[in-house]
């Protein structure tokens, strides 16, 4: 299928978070209880529409969060337009390592990078150990956009994923992102017509597989 942009991201956060799968369910509509820990990186794709029914493909990759697998995760960072950075709402130890994992964020990602904040496992409330109110402000704090999430019963799941990519289409539009750069992480597609998307932000024609 066609589409205008492709827009690489990357789900970031603490080992047992529910990375896997928050990806699993944006991208085969299910939930898998039990899931081996990623192995380095594991990868999913899909479609999805944005504002005015722009045609946004998302190639997104799950990295391990384990310690020993960092220096794999680091070189995903490069060339990624968003991050999703997840904790476990159930776990406050995975909230009070996400320092940690913004500021490796930061240092080997593009600064235009959007990132995504994500509490999941929403649905386990009976043992929450970070309320809301703390997942808000830390994402105020450090400037980025906010969800919780389960990815068990899909609550906002879907809207992560589509809220991340508003983000960088809206820099696109604006200009901020220039996309004949594609450290930026995003690539300029073809249109339904076959015709090279001419976007704002595009300075140059830069067709893409």
């Amino acid at each position: 299928m066609s589409y205008s942009y492709l827009f690489k991201y990357i789900i970031i956060g603490d080992t047992g978070v529910g990375k896997s799968c928050l990806l699993l369910q944006f991208t085969d509509k299910r939930f898998q209880p039990v899931h081996d820990l990623t192995i380095g990186v594991e990868f999913g794709a899909r479609m999805i529409s944005v504002q005015d029914d722009t045609q946004i493909k998302l190639q997104i990759w799950d990295t391990a969060g384990q310690e020993s697998f960092r220096s794999i995760t680091r070189s995903y960072y490069r060339g990624a337009a968003g991050a999703l950075l997840v904790y476990d709402i159930t776990r406050r130890d995975t909230f009070q390592h996400l320092g940690r994992w913004l500021e490796e964020a930061k240092q080997h990602a593009h600064p235009n990078m959007a990132i995504l904040l994500i509490g999941n496992k929403n649905d386990l409330e009976h043992r929450r150990a970070v309320t809301t109110e703390e997942g808000k402000a830390f994402a105020d704090a450090n400037g980025l956009l906010f969800l919780e999430t389960s990815a068990k019963t899909a609550y906002n799941v879907e809207q992560a994923f589509l809220q991340t990519a508003e983000s960088i289409y809206a820099k696109i539009k604006s200009g901020e992102i220039d996309v004949s750069n594609e450290s930026n992480g995003i690539k300029v597609g073809m249109t339904q017509s076959g015709q090279l998307n001419l976007g704002a932000g595009n300075k140059r024609q830069n067709a893409c597989c």
